[in-house]
């Protein structure tokens, strides 16, 4: 297909500086394009929608100064989510809200490359009526959370291999009352999490902006640049190697608990992203689950407290450090 004939939302043009000769064409706008990933750009590129000076290129074609990019960024694709009828755990649930307790391996919202077997597929399967509301009217998050894809009931989330608490809301206005409260931090989040190594400390707090990583642009980092985070801890159990934690997140940034864990020296246990590649404790998945959530009702005003116990997966990993 001819450039002329690709439809785009967006232009982009980018001059290529001294620092960038000789570096890959795809890993540059990489470092452009941030919210791009690699795969996606190296699509475009053959695709057409990438020029070097009014020329097709290919992801690894190698840059020289001054030359000028253009890259033409498509309309984003239209994704129909369909119901799934997978069991949910409910804890707890009324006329405007549910709190689930999220098993791990299940993705919340559906994403690029997860448009199926989601927490959101399961909840138009128990809610068909949800496929034909206007979900995205007034929607805040405190992070990014997926671009344009539908999450309908979704206030916050968890990671796909963290398990535990976790509430949907029924309509559009408990919703956006719900995201108020995690915005103005009155929403008590506490996880469970086996680290690495004891932190010298009995308690702290970790207070480091997280943005994205300028190397791996799929992790996230601390970085000077980032948007403000903070973590409390306790250590709750020593373990000879390992610690087992009480963590208290007070901002919603992506992984955060995990990168700020990990940046203190303590990564959590099974963390394939941020913690260590070699370790002596066998884990089935990140030692990480949401344990107790309290929060305001947001149509009642009454106090809502929650609590998930550890799940067998993690259950066992604790049980066989205590023998030792």
């Amino acid at each position: 297909m001819m450039e002329r004939d690709l439809p785009f939302d967006e232009e982009r043009t980018f001059i290529v500086p001294a620092e960038a000769a000789g570096m890959r064409l795809d890993k540059f706008l990489v470092g452009r394009l941030t919210d791009v990933s690699r795969a996606r750009i190296q699509q475009w590129i053959e695709e057409g929608r990438v020029t070097l000076d009014g020329r097709p290129a290919r992801p690894s074609t190698r840059l020289d100064p001054n030359q000028s990019i253009r890259v033409l960024i498509p309309p984003p694709e239209e994704v129909r989510i369909l119901p799934e009828p997978i069991p949910l755990d409910i804890l707890y649930e009324d006329d405007y809200l549910l709190v689930i307790n999220k098993p791990a391996g299940m993705v919340v919202h559906p994403a690029p490359g997860h448009t199926s077997g989601t927490l959101v597929n399961a909840l138009l399967a128990r809610f068909p009526e949800w496929a034909e509301l206007d979900w995205w009217e007034g929607e805040e998050d405190e992070d990014e959370a997926g671009g344009d894809f539908p999450r309908p009931g979704i206030v916050h989330r968890l990671d796909k291999d963290t398990s535990g608490l976790l509430i949907v809301a029924k309509s559009a206005g408990p919703r956006s009352a719900l995201q108020e409260q995690f915005q103005a931090r009155q929403v008590e989040k506490i996880y469970l999490a086996m680290v690495h190594g004891v932190p010298s400390s009995p308690a702290g707090v970790i207070d480091a902006p997280i943005g994205r990583d300028p190397r791996q642009r799929k992790r996230m980092a601390v970085v000077p640049e980032g948007r403000p985070a903070v973590t409390a801890y306790r250590v709750l159990e020593p373990l000879g190697e390992h610690a087992l934690l009480e963590v208290m997140p007070r901002t919603g940034r992506t992984h955060q608990i995990r990168v700020h864990l990990a940046f203190i020296g303590h990564p959590v246990v099974g963390d394939e992203v941020y913690g260590r590649r070699r370790s002596r404790l066998s884990c089935p998945r990140q030692f990480l689950h949401a344990a107790r959530l309290s929060f305001r009702h947001p149509v009642t005003g009454r106090q809502m407290e929650f609590a998930a116990p550890l799940p067998p997966d993690l259950q066992a990993v604790l049980d066989a450090l205590r023998a030792r």
